[in-house]
């Protein structure tokens, strides 16, 4: 089933283009005097006269994670001629309300692995990565007041919500096979696409870009981000565990209903049907019973099905792009669009 998805990434294309593994990378490097100030702020912040806050902040902060989201936020300021600082707070800012969402998150999904390493509740138990995520959104949100403007502090705090309540959506769906295509993407565009957008939104607003640019940015961050959360959904049943930094299956094991596992559901015949009902609304899991998962959704193409959904939305954030002149840095933001297709963990 790896060798398929290989395949598939070696296949992907986008309007004609190749994929570029390296997007990120690029990214990162066209705007490397920025995200080490970027860096230096988070740093900063994670301050405090507690030592275990720091401390655990550092443990999720420093432990390799692909700064996507900042980097959107910069790239995004960038794009619209921006020339000042104020972006670097905010990209900080947009980093400490993700940190603070993985804590919360990994503590309500149990998970004991986190970008390879072990999670900060499998560290520190479950008490403290609870209350040093709030502190990470006080962060957040004095940052939000240290910029001054209250467009970006309506953008942020509207995410923040928004979030919150993708997360408790997902958790109202977790088990409940009633649950349609619709109301998964409502979930996605809540708990994952929200922050997308901000995070592009406020590098409009910082660049005093209003009308068509800025709405084109905070689609661009939709769009991405409802790629990104389903090819997510497909590793979760196909990746190289080394290389996804957490076992697979998780989902499986939690009863979350991914696209996947809808699409499986949906085309199953009625004993495909009652292997879901056993496994994922009642719970009554065994050891081969992820094998069987996956053979059920390898049986109806629901892998290649949501990763060509992804390259749907991907396309979307493309053509949002097609708004700004081109350049080297709205290049790289498209072959970031594409690379969110064919990643791998």
């Amino acid at each position: 089933m790896k060798s398929e998805r290989n395949a598939e990434i070696d296949a992907a294309h986008i309007e004609g283009k190749a994929v570029r593994p390296d997007a990120l990378q690029c990214l990162a490097d066209i705007l490397r005097a920025d995200l080490a100030a970027t860096n230096a702020a988070i740093v900063e912040r994670m301050a405090s006269q507690v030592p275990l806050i720091p401390q655990l902040a550092a443990h999720i902060v420093a432990a390799g994670g692909k700064r996507l989201r900042p980097l959107l936020t910069l790239a995004s300021a960038r794009l619209c001629d921006y020339h000042g600082e104020r972006h670097i707070g905010l990209a900080a800012c947009v980093e400490f309300i993700h940190t603070a969402t993985l804590l919360h998150d990994d503590v309500v999904d149990e998970s004991h692995l986190r970008r390879g390493l072990m999670s900060a509740n499998a560290i520190f138990g479950n008490k403290a990565p609870v209350l040093v995520g709030d502190f990470l959104f006080a962060r957040a949100f004095d940052l939000m007041v240290t910029d001054g403007s209250l467009e970006v502090l309506r953008i942020l705090c509207r995410a923040s919500a928004t979030i919150a309540e993708g997360e408790v959506l997902q958790l109202s769906t977790q088990n409940d096979l009633t649950t349609d295509i619709p109301r998964y993407f409502q979930v996605i565009e809540g708990k994952t696409a929200a922050l997308f957008t901000a995070a592009c939104e406020v590098g409009a607003v910082v660049a005093e870009v209003g009308g068509s640019k800025r709405v084109a940015l905070a689609e661009f961050g939709r769009a991405l981000g409802m790629a990104f959360q389903l090819v997510d959904d497909a590793l979760d049943y196909i990746a190289d565990p080394a290389q996804l930094g957490k076992t697979i299956g998780d989902d499986f094991r939690e009863g979350k209903l991914t696209y996947p596992v809808l699409l499986a559901f949906a085309d199953g015949d009625s004993q495909e049907r009652a292997f879901w009902q056993r496994t994922i609304e009642s719970g009554d899991q065994s050891q081969s019973d992820l094998g069987q998962a996956l053979t059920l959704i390898t049986r109806h193409n629901a892998i290649a099905r949501t990763i060509e959904r992804a390259r749907e939305f991907a396309m979307e954030a493309r053509t949002a792009l097609s708004i700004f002149p081109s350049c080297e840095l709205r290049e790289i933001l498209g072959a970031v669009a594409d690379y969110t297709i064919s990643r791998n963990h």
